[in-house]
């Protein structure tokens, strides 16, 4: 059925559009094109691989997942166009003369998710301004978006949005418009190649490029990504002998190429959302290279950047580029959003169990720590060890004082539009489908599933208070009995993991991805999971002691001064001071207390899981409200041990998460 908020006259566009494209499609290919709520994989020559995200809007959010998006779009998420000129009426990509680059494509990529999994209408309708202004404003030559530049990069960004919009409205005119755009491309590029941005990130196109050959199988597509991949910066190359495994120096970059370096390669491949969408870039390549060797780079690519800059929330440092392993070091929110939408990439082309586990990591930590709990505001930096929000330069590598305020554009405006896709994205990506049919289940959070399994429509129900619980409860409703396997991620971090399927346990092994379960499935079947966490503490950077309990890394909260720095239209920026002890070292260890969610799930008045350890305070220090590196031998205050109550990191805007080792101190409690 079309959607009540697309214009009538798109009925005859999109019978025009579909009729230019039967003169040379392949009637299979029109098929799959425009069939409903089924997951298309890549045909051949391109490489198999064993899940494929389903169609967006087959994934609705529910329970705390459901509350967290309402979160967004009653706050920034939805409304900053009505309160920043960047993405106002005025924007270049509603055909006005603002801004006309990045910012409306990076907003539209996240909003359009967002307004189908709510179904709210003005979230659609606002998301379907952008899209039709693009739509209807092509340029003669094929070339589409602003005409005042012709820079790849930003209709790299809208590109993802249009995959996502014919997903959802099966608007007939978005394949011949794209595939306009392409043949353009592939045409132009040899004359006007990648450039600096576009360079860096052509595995985000080569995406989009793969997408609408697995519709068209228009052949020209593949050169388009030949061509793009021969362009782009050769991320795989940069790890072979990963050399930067320092914090980045700002005044060596610049006394290599000046002023402008940073729109050159030394700058460039150690800048944070470069790194952050590159990680999809070799899997995306697999595709085409067939080569198991593509498949599997990811995870070196991921080894290196935990081993020289990762920290404790599953992200690496890039403030705004690559920054070592010391976690008053912070991280871009766009990097943030970027890895994650690269990770459930990967994890579709893979298969990798692995991948879920460091998507859950930085979606239950890294993501929501970024924003004030209405998310009205946001950082563009946020630290493991954050001890104060306010005007200093900080240790950053590159990034000025305003980096890690809470506010409506702090330092620089790319993550206001870009944040978007975070929670929307990781929504999508919580159920795929399998190449032989089945389902699986590939990332832990409520919600509704509505696909089709070999050929019969089914719908899922899933029940959970995960990450804050460790219990899953799926019901399984197929539109008649069907027999497919049934695929279950099992986090590495359980010991213990069980399985009961109609309340009869299942075989299941520790360790091993994911179960399968191949059987006939009912209306009525359920399927309930049991994923008991322990208390696990991981040693990082000068050899400083973090805690997890599951997905959730725990962090101890600060008292919080919030200071009103100005007035931003409908929202404000703030600076945060501390207002309590936080040089602490603590012993491993430590009891979990269980709490009822609230509704804001990770605000810090309302903590749904807590953490008890002991603490002693040691001599360590804050400058330009920085707390100093983590002290490997501290020295010991004269004060006796204390209890502390560490939360979820999320529900601590100011907070430590990688402390001394108490040991090192005094192994005497």
């Amino acid at each position: 059925m079309q959607d009540p908020n697309i214009p009538g006259r798109r009925n005859f566009l999109r019978a025009s559009a579909l009729g230019a494209l039967t003169s040379w499609l392949p009637i299979e290919a029109l098929e799959a094109a425009v069939a409903p709520g089924v997951a298309v994989f890549p045909p051949a020559p391109l490489a198999p691989q064993p899940f494929q995200l389903l169609p967006a809007g087959s994934i609705r959010p529910s329970g705390w997942l459901r509350r967290q998006l309402e979160t967004q779009a009653a706050g920034l998420g939805g409304r900053v166009d009505e309160t920043w000129p960047d993405l106002g009426p005025n924007s270049g990509w509603l055909g006005g003369k603002g801004e006309s680059w990045e910012r409306g494509p990076y907003f539209v990529d996240g909003l359009l998710p967002l307004a189908w999994q709510l179904d709210s209408p003005t979230l659609k309708a606002k998301a379907q301004r952008f899209i039709e202004w693009a739509l209807e404003n092509p340029w003669p030559n094929g070339m589409f978006g602003p005409k005042s530049n012709d820079d790849w990069w930003p209709r790299m960004v809208m590109l993802k949005a249009l995959t996502q919009y014919q997903e959802l409205t099966g608007d007939g005119r978005v394949l011949p418009f794209m595939t306009r755009y392409f043949h353009y491309q592939l045409g132009a590029l040899p004359g006007r190649p990648l450039r600096d941005w576009g360079r860096m990130r052509w595995q985000d196109e080569v995406a989009s490029v793969l997408w609408l050959y697995s519709r068209t199988q228009d052949p020209k597509l593949l050169e388009l990504a030949a061509l793009l991949k021969k362009q782009g910066y050769d991320w795989q190359g940069m790890y072979t002998d990963f050399p930067f495994r320092e914090k980045t120096d700002a005044k060596l970059l610049e006394a290599k190429g000046g002023e402008n370096v940073f729109m050159e390669d030394d700058g460039l491949q150690v800048h944070g959302v470069n790194v952050a969408q590159a990680l999809k870039a070799s899997p995306v390549w697999s595709l085409i290279s067939r080569d198991a060797n593509d498949r599997a780079a990811i995870h070196h690519q991921l080894a290196m950047l935990d081993r020289y800059h990762g920290l404790a929330n599953g992200m690496y440092s890039a403030d705004e580029h690559l920054a070592g392993r010391n976690p008053s070091q912070g991280t871009e929110l766009c990097a943030v959003v970027e890895t994650l939408y690269s990770l459930e990439v990967a994890l579709a082309i893979t298969g990798d169990a692995a991948l879920g586990d460091r998507i859950e990591r930085i979606a239950y930590n890294a993501l929501p720590g970024a924003f004030t709990d209405d998310m009205w505001a946001h950082q563009y930096d946020q630290q493991p060890n954050q001890v104060e929000c306010s005007l200093h330069r900080r240790p950053w590598t590159t990034n000025g004082p305003e980096a890690n305020l809470f506010g409506l554009d702090p330092h620089f405006g790319c993550c206001t539009a870009n944040f978007h896709q975070g929670w929307p994205k990781l929504t999508a990506s919580l159920w795929m489908a399998c190449a032989d049919g089945g389902l699986a289940a590939t990332v832990y959070a409520p919600c509704r599933v509505k696909t089709v399994a070999r050929g019969v429509p089914i719908e899922i129900e899933q029940d959970t208070d995960y990450p804050f619980r460790g219990d899953i409860a799926i019901t399984m409703r197929p539109a008649s009995p069907v027999t497919f396997p049934l695929r279950l991620r099992l986090p590495a971090w359980c010991r213990s993991p069980s399985v009961r399927i109609n309340g009869e346990s299942t075989k299941v092994s520790a360790g091993e991805g994911f179960l399968t379960v191949e059987r006939q499935w009912n209306a009525g079947d359920t399927i309930h999971l049991s994923f008991p966490a322990e208390v696990v503490t991981e040693t990082g950077y000068n050899d400083s002691i973090s805690f997890s309990h599951g997905p959730l890394v725990f962090s101890l909260p600060i008292g919080e001064a919030w200071v009103k720095w100005r007035k931003r239209g409908l929202t404000n920026d703030w600076q945060v001071y501390p207002t309590s002890q936080w040089n602490y070292a603590v012993s491993a260890g430590g009891t979990v207390e269980q709490h009822p969610i609230g509704t804001l799930p990770f605000a810090g008045a309302t903590p749904a899981v807590t953490l008890t350890v002991r603490g002693r305070l040691v001599a360590w220090k804050a400058q330009e409200g920085a707390a100093d590196p983590v002290p490997e031998k501290p020295a010991m205050e004269d004060e006796p041990y204390t209890t502390l109550r560490l939360v979820p990191y999320a529900s601590a805007k100011l907070r430590i998460t990688s402390f001394p080792a108490a040991t090192a101190v005094d192994r005497s409690s």
